[in-house]
């Protein structure tokens, strides 16, 4: 099988991991609502709920890198996928017997696999767009929403219907179990594996320590930002609208889906602009999209305009991510540690930060809560420039050691930049 051919199958296998874990979240997000009505739960109590999740996350995330290092992206991404669609199940289970810490656990599960395996795809994912040229994050992103557009819809159907939680969790976990088990195979192994002693015995050279890069901390600001824009709406959005709104569940989790609908749109289409435009005044324009949705949902009193406005919000936030990520591995000397230090910053503030707003919610509302999204989303609008200029240029004749795809006019090299 030539190179092309198997790029083209990893690019694939890299889509399904990516729809698995956005499949997983909204279908959790969608009966948020339900669950919280089957435990009794307080908002306080909800958020800490969510910190299993949180916790979760801080496991995977802090321990992602390393893992990566010393084993390559492959068997952490097998490990993270399945600790994700697990986490599913247990949430699923711990519904019907009204037991917080039944939930809490399953939400740990579903963390500790999102956020370890999540960096870990992303590691591969920027491997896959320095080998193509071409953009490529974006889109893979955009199949992570795409999940959440599927699932939200189940998941408003299931709430409709009043379908059980735990068969609606459970049927999910099926259908992921058989997508990861088909994308598991094309995945190479050896990315991102840097921890390899040298054959003659000499010790391994240093590592730059990328943490004291400016730039890459400037990047991983704006990450930091959109990732809670993004992370605030999969973990509030549904009790923002009924909480906050008054709108019954079912539309909750339909606004929801609209959110969902707007990040896929933005993320499928982010890569023309991006290449048009470059990556700073598309980042910019994206930040002030989100802080509009954002000010709309919180300051108007109308349903109807707070719901529409969620789709500014979910354009908005639906490319800071990738593209933070796209600019971090070609942003200096070893891309698997950069790209691994802003997705760890990205997952902090995607799954971490969510849970905090319970606390503030259950004293002065949700809806005053997301001020601090819109703070941090009206910072990011400033740290665009951080995110780099770079274009796609013309073609030139590929040197020894460039891997070219056919398809695509710009080249570069297989080697770290």
């Amino acid at each position: 099988m030539d190179l092309a051919t198997q790029t083209r199958r990893r690019r694939t296998a890299l889509c399904f991991f990516f729809l698995v874990p956005g499949l997983s979240i909204s279908s959790w997000v969608t009966r948020t609502p339900d669950i919280r009505d089957q435990l009794g739960a307080s908002t306080a109590q909800m958020g800490l709920v969510l910190f299993g999740l949180s916790v979760g996350s801080m496991v995977g995330i802090l321990s992602s890198g390393a893992l990566v290092a010393r084993f390559g992206t492959r068997p952490v991404m097998g490990v993270g996928t399945s600790l994700t669609i697990a986490g599913a199940v247990v949430i699923g289970c711990g519904a019907p017997l009204s037991s917080a810490p039944t939930v809490t656990a399953g939400l740990f599960l579903f963390g500790a696999g999102m956020g370890g395996g999540e960096v870990a795809v992303n590691i591969d994912g920027a491997e896959v767009e320095r080998l193509t040229g071409r953009t490529v994050l974006p889109t893979l992103h955009g199949f992570f929403s795409l999940g959440t557009v599927v699932g939200a819809g189940i998941g408003i159907l299931c709430t409709a219907v009043e379908f059980p939680v735990q068969w609606h969790l459970t049927a999910m976990a099926v259908v992921a179990t058989g997508m990861f088990v088909y994308a598991f195979r094309a995945i190479p192994t050896g990315v991102g594996k840097t921890r390899t002693a040298p054959a003659d015995g000499s010790p391994a050279p240093a590592r730059p320590a990328v943490w004291k890069d400016r730039r890459l901390l400037l990047i991983g600001g704006i990450i930091l930002a959109m990732a809670l824009a993004e992370g605030a709406a999969n973990d509030w959005l549904p009790l923002l609208m009924v909480d906050g709104h008054g709108v019954d569940p079912a539309l909750g989790s339909a606004v929801y889906a609209g959110f969902a609908a707007a990040m896929t749109l933005g993320r499928f289409g982010g890569g023309f602009f991006i290449d048009r435009f470059g990556r700073a005044p598309v980042v910019r324009a994206s930040a002030l999209s989100a802080s509009l949705g954002l000010a709309l949902v919180i300051f108007a009193d109308s349903p109807v305009l707070a719901g529409a406005a969620v789709l500014f919000w979910g354009l908005g936030a639906s490319l800071g991510f990738p593209v933070a990520l796209s600019a971090a591995g070609d942003s200096g000397p070893d891309a698997a540690a950069r790209v691994s230090l802003v997705a760890m910053i990205g997952y902090i503030a995607f799954l971490v930060g969510p849970p905090s707003l319970g606390f503030l919610g259950d004293h002065y509302g949700l809806r005053a809560a997301m001020t601090v999204v819109l703070a941090s989303v009206a910072v990011a609008v400033l740290l665009a420039p951080a995110i780099g200029p770079r274009r796609p240029t013309a073609a030139a004749p590929a040197p020894p050691g460039e891997v070219t795809d056919p398809k695509t006019t710009t080249n570069r090299t297989t080697s770290r930049p």
